[in-house]
């Protein structure tokens, strides 16, 4: 066989074998998911209280537990989490109660978030091995107790490089996730030169551990245009690539592309690209004031066919 013949016969088996590769690296398509954050604001809201459509996948998010004492003053407590969302109404056999009447629900914890006390909530690690150790520790004993099956990361202020927060928080997921204690991990950046530093590191080193991107589209200038909210999405989608980028809206409509100003729009056109991959709200805590109006359409949407 001569060398021309060798090298048509290489790239026809090249042509038979590589859309099998590009098959198994798909990016992701359509879902069903639907995630709410709940407990951070302290206005009674319950499980109960949120309309839950049976056909969706519905991901509750308790906010937040936070590695501060629970002092006047809170101070850093190098990964030992404690509890700081509204548990006297979110309390663990609420947890129970709400998996056990809905099959389709399951109940995550967020790490972080904006604030504690009076001040920001700095992920604020003495070391790797410390924070790691602790933060392992600290919270399979909160995730066992409530009955959870995932975490968020939430960190929005940082005294600590990317590379260090990467490997905390690799690490952290990656003990949980072996020890069978949490299912699913999610992270919630936002469009802040900081912030996005910090959770582009970790997605480097430790993307292939999280499940899904809950990125706070919100956290755009209020009035975002439809387009505008497409190409954010795209523009996320490529610096976390591969991931399962959600949507989002805030339900005081403070920031962001609004329910009222074209966000369904915009999620029916992503669908129809066969890039909705679920969409996220903060809050219940806000949306009780207007019945969940839009978290009930938002999970009409994600339940038609996908």
């Amino acid at each position: 066989m001569d060398l021309i013949s060798k090298f048509f016969i290489a790239l026809l088996i090249c042509q038979v074998l590589l859309p099998c590769h590009f098959s198994i690296q798909a990016a992701p398509a359509n879902s069903n998911l639907f995630r709410e954050y709940i407990g951070a604001e302290f206005n009674n809201v319950r499980f109960t209280d949120v309309p839950i459509n049976s056909n969706v996948e519905f991901h509750f998010i308790l906010s937040f537990a936070i590695d501060y004492d629970s002092s006047g003053s809170p101070s850093p407590t190098n990964g030992k989490f404690n509890v700081f969302w509204d548990s006297d109404n979110l309390s663990p056999s609420q947890v129970s109660s709400i998996k056990s009447s809905h099959s389709n629900v399951k109940v995550a914890l967020s790490l972080g978030g904006d604030s504690v006390g009076d001040g920001y909530a700095y992920f604020d690690p003495s070391s790797v091995d410390s924070w790691v150790s602790n933060a392992v520790s600290s919270l399979t004993s909160i995730i066992q107790e409530y009955n959870l099956d995932g975490i968020d990361i939430d960190f929005e202020h940082f005294h600590a490089d990317p590379d260090t927060f990467a490997e905390c928080i690799g690490r952290l997921i990656t003990t949980l996730k072996n020890n069978g204690v949490i299912s699913f991990a999610s992270i919630a950046p936002f469009d802040d030169d900081d912030v996005q530093s910090h959770y582009k590191a970790l997605w480097k080193s430790y993307g292939h551990l999280i499940d899904y991107v809950n990125f706070q589209f919100y956290a755009y200038d209020q009035g975002t245009t439809v387009t505008q909210f497409i190409n954010y999405f795209n523009t996320q989608s490529s610096n976390y690539d591969g991931g399962k980028v959600l949507v989002s809206f805030i339900s005081d409509g403070s920031g962001g592309l609004t329910p009222e100003n074209g966000f369904f729009t915009a999620c029916s056109r992503l669908k129809s690209q066969n890039k909705l991959h679920g969409i996220f709200v903060w809050s219940a805590d806000d949306s009780m004031r207007n019945g969940f109006r839009y978290e009930k359409q938002s999970q009409a949407l994600l339940a038609i066919s996908h």
